[in-house]
């Protein structure tokens, strides 16, 4: 019994939670990226011969930093203690889901949306 509870204790001081989200934010804006170079540059590129579309690029991963900053500071204040308490698991993964989400729906989106402008225009 006192073999398992160690092993628990161990796995819980491993985790920071502060670490884990700086982690997802990093490599939730590299897929971001990735995802607006190739889905909505490509449509961009479809529509216009100018150097437009790598300015838009840059707009729309410039403007997406805060909105991803502020799941990570949330993150950041917490004490030594609380960066690898359990209790925030759940917490963490509803952040978690949401930086993902965000990542990986948002290039889409915006693709939709300046396909329905063209349309419109």
């Amino acid at each position: 019994m006192n073999k398992a509870l160690h092993s628990h204790a161990a796995k819980s001081a491993a985790i920071d939670w502060r670490k884990k989200m700086s982690n997802n934010v990093a490599y939730g804006l590299l897929v971001y990226t990735a995802l607006q170079i190739f889905v909505t540059m490509h449509e961009l590129q479809d529509q216009s011969a100018s150097i437009l579309p790598v300015f838009v690029l840059v707009v729309l991963v410039a403007a997406i930093i805060p909105l991803f900053r502020h799941f990570e500071r949330r993150w950041e204040h917490l004490s030594d203690d609380q960066a690898h308490d359990m209790a925030f698991a759940a917490a963490f993964k509803r952040d978690q889901i949401r930086v993902w989400a965000l990542a990986a729906l948002l290039p889409f989106l915006i693709t939709g949306v300046f396909k329905a402008l063209a349309a419109f225009f």
